[in-house]
């Protein structure tokens, strides 16, 4: 990830095999990680169970907030893609749960077909 895209809080592709090795702990047996993608400290992990988003806290990051958002929960995703002048893409996915949309935003270079993929997989074929 650039220094200005970390800066800015857009999330870039990361090591899926690292991302496993973290968050082993909490992942079910037949669990796989199919997209993970990093904001500054924080990530967003497409399962093939669930999304799950890694809020690091503090200084040093060691405190974490951990959603696991189901994909049957999601009830509505869109992505809107970086325009001619745009730095960036948006996500935004909507909980069942949650009257307030959850929204990332996407470098410019993100896997957006990716998400889009996961996220439909996800919600269409996994309910």
């Amino acid at each position: 990830m650039g220094l200005l895209s970390g800066l800015l809080g857009l999330a870039s592709d990361v090591d899926v095999e690292g991302v496993r090795r973290d968050l082993e702990p909490i992942l079910v047996p037949d669990e796989e990680i199919d997209l993970a993608f990093s904001i500054v400290r924080d990530l967003m992990v497409f399962t093939s169970h669930r999304l799950i988003l890694v809020d690091k806290q503090g200084v040093t990051g060691r405190k974490r907030e951990i959603h696991s958002i189901p994909y049957r929960s999601i009830t509505m995703f869109s992505l809107e893609t970086a325009g001619s002048f745009d730095t960036d893409a948006e996500l935004t996915i909507w909980i069942s749960s949650q009257g307030t949309p959850v929204t990332r935003q996407l470098s410019r270079s993100s896997n957006v077909a990716g998400i889009q993929r996961a996220l439909a997989t996800g919600v269409l074929q996994r309910k």
